[in-house]
């Protein structure tokens, strides 16, 4: 049975897992290799790994961090931080992870995404799209940290990424991380339907059932959040938790998805 895939993201700050609300309000969470372990005892399909300095400080994500995140995951994990050549996504690899993630390099060198999908392959390769409002009310791309407003249209970088090689785009909604006020439903389902390779939505999701209807509703195939899977309850308190029963929710989806 096919289903979608459920994907805690985690994001690292230093040596400290953080979380955000629009990319900003940064509030500490604790140990990333301690919630590593505890994603493994629930058994989660994947995870993500988003050093979300490494871009601004001009630097790779530590190495030393992803290679003991692959000695101790039981589960694929993806990793983004400061990734801009060849060498970087080999030594990532290298240290364990299944594939990569590009961001900035993706807007400032989109031929880098040809150049790493001809040498590692379109399943390695995936490329993240952050996507906020601008002061005209108009849905456009940012990067290094949502502090830079890209001149690429949404769409049609988005078209450009899967003709140059990409397996997968994650698309994160800015106005809508950490809020957990629900996922940005119109930017998936228009995107979705111009593009042939996987999505994953990011960004508001507020709990299990609002990924169900996304994916039924939308053409994304990966639910990714970081807010529900790492807080609890209204005071938000922390409580790393992954739901059991996924494969009873999706069970028919696949025969009425649209």
């Amino acid at each position: 049975m096919f289903r979608p895939r459920v994907i805690p993201v985690l994001l690292l700050k230093g040596e400290g897992l953080y979380k955000t609300i629009k990319f900003k309000n940064h509030n500490y969470i604790g140990d990333p290799i301690n919630t590593v372990k505890i994603f493994n005892e629930l058994n989660t399909d994947e995870i993500v790994i988003m050093d979300i300095n490494a871009s601004k400080e001009n630097r790779l994500i530590s190495l030393d961090f992803v290679k003991t995140v692959g000695e101790e995951a039981n589960m694929p994990f993806s990793v983004a931080g400061g990734i801009k050549t060849i060498g970087d996504i080999k030594s990532i690899l290298n240290a364990g992870a299944e594939k990569i993630i590009l961001n900035t390099v993706a807007q400032e060198n989109p031929n880098f995404i040809r150049e790493a999908a001809n040498y590692f392959g379109s399943s390695t390769i995936t490329v993240a799209i952050d996507v906020k409002k601008n002061i005209f009310g108009r849905e456009s791309i940012y990067f290094l940290n949502a502090s830079k407003k890209s001149k690429n249209n949404l769409i049609d970088f988005c078209q450009l990424m899967e003709k140059n090689g990409a397996g997968e785009l994650i698309i994160q909604s800015v106005d809508h991380d950490g809020t957990m006020q629900g996922y940005h439903l119109k930017i998936y389902d228009e995107i979705s339907s111009k593009v042939n390779i996987p999505i994953t939505a990011l960004g508001g999701a507020s709990n299990i059932e609002e990924m169900h209807r996304l994916y039924k509703s939308t053409g994304v195939t990966g639910l990714a959040a970081s807010s529900i899977f790492i807080y609890q309850g209204v005071e938000k308190g922390v409580l790393i938790n992954y739901p059991e029963n996924l494969n009873a929710m999706f069970r028919n989806d696949s025969l009425n998805k649209k």
